[in-house]
């Protein structure tokens, strides 16, 4: 593998995002709202879940709709092609349960086809064999078999109707569009733009082949993805396209529901994605710095960030050394998540000097284009949802007649050495690096918040909790923040909101500090209860770095 390679596409990507808008911004208000709360990375999303509220529907609901509808006004992000990583809240059954909606690596895959000698085999990375099996179709319908209320055909007319009736596209639309354009099939092409230039900002984006493709989906529910119309589509794409991906593994695409992990920190239950995904550095990270005291270094102090950016490298290494797919390489939890293994690994990091990241001999891209939401209802059920189509526009192979992106998720396996835990093994579950995650006080939810952003994500999540338990900010202004994050292979990219001393002192240590203007793009809730464990207020945030909406219902 080419280490430069990946490293350089590590450090473009986070220098990519100082393009992002608004990192710097002041953080309003929290939205509030009595009788439920939504939070997404677009308003027409945001207006998507409080319409099925509105009319009766759950959390669950209301989270399909979200999700179908993101896929309509982000389609870059993620869509009916795509996976993700979902947690919930039943307030019935007073449980929390991880949705895994990245499904299995397609039975056909061969790694070798990902590494030297084979021709090719980087263009293998991002491109038709790149392609996995397709979750997050399946994912929603075990959650609305599960919890739904709402009959399942109507929780798609918000994103049937966006499709069909189009949106004006914004700037940063705009500008994945036209970065993209080059590798659109024509058939793409001929609604994404016109007279063969990208459609510009303020262009009207129609999508009515998607709006035929979640009709079929709204009356056959994820069968329509298995074995009907849409399958056989992707299917003749990937036979012509030269994928690994066949009917085979759409028929047995299902969302799985997977006891998620947890650890107690400073007196609160904080809980995110048990593997398959890879959510457990984050945890890694809060258990090392819950032996230190962040109100004592003071918060985005050089001290305090310093410590962080130490602990998130180890908390990465354990990532790069131990994920892998439960049925086969379960990650050693008990060890990681274990007080005494926070002690041994925290009394080894020096408190004044940086140190030089060593991988354990693996790494992975970090470059990734997603989504995050969330939503609660009066009652107080949640979905805290992360999903993706890999990079922008996943594959670029959008099956004609479809109006589908598919995904490029086997990009994100590590493919040396050969047969490690996170190589592209066929038929074994797809690994994911989401983290969305509850903060549960008094046995209740108190917050869910997530972000997109690659491994940045698990650095991104930590912040924001610590932000909220130990520094007393609530939810939107734990997301508004600056942030800092470790890159591969030993940077420290650091918002342009950290203070200029703090920037400094981090250099004199040894960090190689980047400055960016924006991580993430992160959206949360907060949920206060009465005496009696009732919600009576909600409050939301979206980040000031994208351009979503957080929205009460009253």
């Amino acid at each position: 593998m080419n280490l430069s390679r990946t490293r350089t596409a590590a450090v473009a990507f986070v220098l990519a995002l100082a393009a992002a808008p608004g990192a710097r911004a002041q953080a309003p208000a929290p939205a509030t709202g009595t009788r439920g709360m939504v939070s997404s990375a677009h308003p027409i999303a945001t207006e998507a879940g409080l319409e099925i509220l509105a009319a009766g529907g759950n959390a669950f609901d209301a989270a399909i709709a979200i999700a179908a509808t993101l896929g309509v006004v982000e389609p870059m992000m993620s869509g009916i092609g795509g996976y993700g990583t979902i947690i919930t809240w039943d307030v019935k059954g007073g449980e929390a349960q991880f949705l895994n909606c990245s499904a299995h690596i397609p039975y056909a895959v061969d790694s070798d086809a990902y590494r030297a000698p084979t021709p090719g085999y980087l263009e293998n990375r991002r491109g038709a064999k790149a392609v996995s099996t397709p979750g997050n179709v399946p994912a929603w319908a075990a959650m609305h078999e599960r919890y739904g209320s709402l009959a399942w055909a109507d929780l798609f007319a918000p994103a049937i109707r966006a499709a069909e009736n189009g949106f004006e596209i914004d700037e940063r639309a705009a500008g994945l569009i036209a970065a993209a354009w080059d590798e659109f099939p024509p058939h793409a092409r001929a609604f994404y733009g016109s007279d063969d230039e990208p459609l510009k900002t303020g262009g009207r984006l129609v999508q009515r082949d998607l709006a035929t493709s979640l009709r079929l989906i709204a009356e056959r529910g994820s069968d329509a993805m298995r074995d009907g119309e849409l399958a056989r589509a992707i299917d003749s794409a990937m036979k012509q396209a030269g994928g690994f991906l066949s009917l085979k593994d759409l028929k047995k695409a299902k969302g799985e529901w997977w006891e998620p992990i947890s650890i107690d920190y400073r007196g609160h239950r904080i809980i995110t994605a048990s593997p398959p995904a890879t959510a457990f550095p984050s945890l890694i990270r809060l258990g090392m710095l819950s032996q230190h005291d962040p109100n004592e270094l003071g918060h985005n102090s050089a001290a305090y960030l310093h410590r962080f950016a130490e602990v998130t490298k180890h908390a990465f290494w354990c990532r790069l050394k131990y994920a892998g797919d439960p049925d086969v390489a379960p990650p050693p939890l008990d060890r990681l998540l274990s007080e005494r293994y926070w002690a041994e690994q925290v009394a080894r990091i020096p408190l004044d000097k940086a140190t030089e990241f060593v991988p354990p001999g693996a790494e992975s891209p970090s470059d990734s284009h997603t989504t995050h939401f969330v939503i609660a209802d009066a009652a107080g059920n949640i979905v805290c949802a992360t999903q993706t189509l890999g990079n922008q526009f996943g594959a670029r192979i959008m099956p004609p007649g479809t109006g589908i992106w598919l995904n490029n998720s086997l990009a994100y396996c590590t493919f040396e050495p050969p047969g490690n835990p996170m190589d592209a093994h066929a038929d074994h579950h797809k690994l994911s690096g989401d983290c969305p995650t509850l903060i549960m006080t008094d046995g209740r939810p108190w917050v869910a918040i997530g972000t997109p952003g690659g491994h940045t994500i698990g650095q991104t999540v930590p912040q924001m909790v610590m932000n909220m338990i130990d520094f007393g900010m609530d939810v939107q202004h734990a997301i508004s923040a600056p942030r800092v994050a470790f890159i591969e292979p030993n940077n420290l990219a650091v918002e342009a909101g950290i203070d200029e001393q703090v920037r400094a002192a981090l250099e004199s240590m040894g960090h190689h500090v980047r400055i960016v203007a924006g991580l993430g793009n992160a959206h949360g809730l907060a949920i206060e209860y009465d005496e009696n464990g009732k919600p009576i207020r909600f409050t939301g945030g979206a980040d000031p770095r994208g351009r979503g909406l957080a929205k009460g219902r009253n």
